[in-house]
């Protein structure tokens, strides 16, 4: 029998003393500005009871949870969240008690992360909570500290987020669709998933005589507010374009558009307008917040380091009535940050040190683009591309062994890597942009945004088998091999079957001719390979192609080169 006592558990580590003392000087910053403004420390349990979260299981699936029973056989979970036990203890420990409450709080998080993908499953975690006022002045407190915090705890320059959920929730509510339809477009608009976002939207839109019927017409204009919502981001520019694309829509609309461009206003007054911009398409969360969403940036990061929003409405779950506004930062994030920014500047002496620090992260970490090509087929055709845009190529394609590649005359590195690779590199925010097959997007997932269908490496996902068989036809037990399990699991599933499914690595197509299994799931082009293995397509399961990705920070950071480059390379795509 194994035993695990010289290793920890996955999502876990040991800290040595440089990473605490420089994790302690964060928040202990962080402490004095809380306390400076008016805020108390408080705490809450390491184990709470799996009933306080059920009501945000969207959230905070079972799955994603550590539980336990206690000694009674009750199910508990280990802390996934501040925010949500900061509530029930307000609705118990302080009914009654005088508000607007300033409570902030330094705690750890727990939450299962997916294997192998470099996630922590314990995170510390500070915030602050501004319990029992919805007043303007309480959201644009909170938005204030947060830039604040931002200031004090990260390394190098950083960008809040603003946006309003209430936008995504009318348009919702008058779109006429299914739930399936609406999930999709959430989660189209929340990864910035243009190409995904029209295709579901092209088949809502009303058709003919339909569309010139009043309610057909406010479809029509419902879907086209909803296909420009996640490309709405920016500052002043973006509220703008908002404000004359939602111009006699609803009154309601309106006045949140108003309320954001008063924030916006506010924070410019504070000279904060730099470090904050706007975003429509912020909807990852439109259930769990009421109104105002904001999240936090920095250069030395590639995923938000803070989040943060009106929560109007969950104290219900706990018997009150209490409007509420908070935030929260990924302390570990930004110690990890602050170390690596530390180790660079200590390689440099004198006056080149201090250059570095006041200049480099404002402008070249704002204009280079770093991509990830995955190697191949389509490597060539997105290569082509880049120079029908009228990008210098000549080193990428005589790249010999060079790893980096640069583009002469623009500010770009290309770096090859498999596929999955790609995802990994620029999730982590290593790569600004990606250049990955739908399928491996598909099978991986992963957070970043996915802005453009590039029209090359075209094939389908099918199911296939050999010749006069069919697997969806079997009563009996059906086995599937396939290099994508995820994808292949989730297909039988949407039609209700169980099947037992192998993963293979190499060529899927001799498993059936082995009779290892009985039908395979595969990506297919011209479908040669399959008739020469006396193999057919029984269904097509989806189209794919090949997808441009960016990582979520690299879009709100370097949002003029991002856009720039996609941008060129849109304008060339057939």
């Amino acid at each position: 029998m194994p035993k695990y006592d010289r290793i920890t558990p996955e999502g876990t580590r040991d800290m040595l003393s440089l990473e605490c003392e420089a994790q302690n000087r964060i928040t202990g910053k962080l402490r004095r500005i809380f306390k400076k403004d008016g805020y108390r420390e408080v705490r809450t349990p390491g184990f709470e009871f799996y009933d306080v979260f059920a009501a945000h299981a969207e959230y905070y699936p079972q799955e994603s949870m550590y539980t336990l029973a206690d000694g009674r056989g009750r199910l508990m979970t280990v802390r996934p969240d501040s925010t949500i036990p900061i509530a029930r203890m307000t609705a118990t420990k302080l009914k009654g008690a005088e508000t607007p409450l300033r409570v902030y709080y330094a705690q750890r998080v727990y939450r299962q992360q997916q294997e192998l993908r470099g996630r922590s499953g314990e995170i510390m975690q500070m915030g602050i909570e501004l319990i029992g006022s919805s007043s303007f002045d309480s959201d644009m407190e909170a938005l204030e500290l947060a830039a604040k915090a931002l200031a004090a705890a990260s390394s190098g320059r950083f960008r809040i987020e603003i946006g309003h959920v209430g936008f995504y929730n009318r348009l919702m509510a008058d779109l006429t669709a299914t739930a399936g339809e609406k999930e999709t477009i959430r989660r189209c608009i929340a990864t910035k998933n243009y190409a995904g976002l029209n295709d579901v939207l092209d088949g809502i839109r009303p058709a003919g005589r339909s569309a010139h019927t009043a309610k057909g017409a406010k479809t029509v204009k419902t879907v086209d507010m909803i296909r420009k919502l996640p490309r709405l981001f920016g500052g002043a520019e973006a509220l703008a374009e908002a404000a004359e694309l939602m111009n006699g829509y609803s009154r309601e609309l309106t006045e949140q558009l108003d309320y954001l461009d008063k924030l916006f206003r506010a924070l410019k007054k504070k000279q904060l307008a730099d470090n904050f911009m706007i975003d429509f398409g912020l909807v990852n969360q439109a259930n769990y917040y009421s109104s105002l969403v904001f999240r936090g940036y920095t250069t030395d990061a590639g995923s938000p380091v803070l989040s943060g929003g009106r929560y109007d409405d969950l104290f219900a779950d706990f018997g009150e009535d209490l409007p509420a506004t908070g935030f929260g930062l990924n302390i570990d994030m930004l110690t990890s940050a602050a170390l690596k920014k530390k180790s660079g500047t200590l390689a440099k002496t004198g006056s080149a040190a201090k250059s570095d620090a006041a200049s480099a992260s404002v402008s070249a970490s704002e204009t280079k683009v770093r991509i990830a090509l995955t190697k191949g087929r389509l490597e060539d055709d997105f290569v082509k591309l880049m120079e029908r845009a009228g990008y210098d190529v000549s080193e990428i394609r005589d790249k010999g062994r060079k790893l980096l590649l640069s583009t002469p005359g623009a500010n770009i590195e290309v770096f090859l890597a498999k596929a999955p690779d790609v995802i990994t590199y620029v999730e982590h925010g290593v790569c600004d942009i990606g250049v990955v097959g739908k399928d491996t997007i598909l099978e991986h997932g992963g957070v970043y945004y996915e802005i453009l269908d590039l029209g090359i490496g075209k094939c389908r996902f099918a199911l296939a088998a050999p010749n006069g068989q069919n697997p969806l036809a079997d009563a009996g037990a059906t086995v599937i091999a396939t290099k994508y399990p995820a994808v292949t699991g989730r297909y039988f599933e949407s039609l209700g079957m169980d099947v037992d499914i192998i993963r293979i690595e190499g060529s899927v197509e001799i498993a059936p001719l082995l009779a290892l299994a009985d039908g395979i799931v595969d990506i297919v082009e011209t479908g040669t390979t399959l008739k020469e293995n006396g193999l057919s397509v029984i269904e097509t399961i989806r189209d794919i192609s090949a997808r441009l990705i960016v990582n979520v920070s690299s879009m709100k950071l370097k949002k003029a080169a991002v856009d720039g480059f996609a941008g060129r390379i849109e304008k060339v795509i057939k």
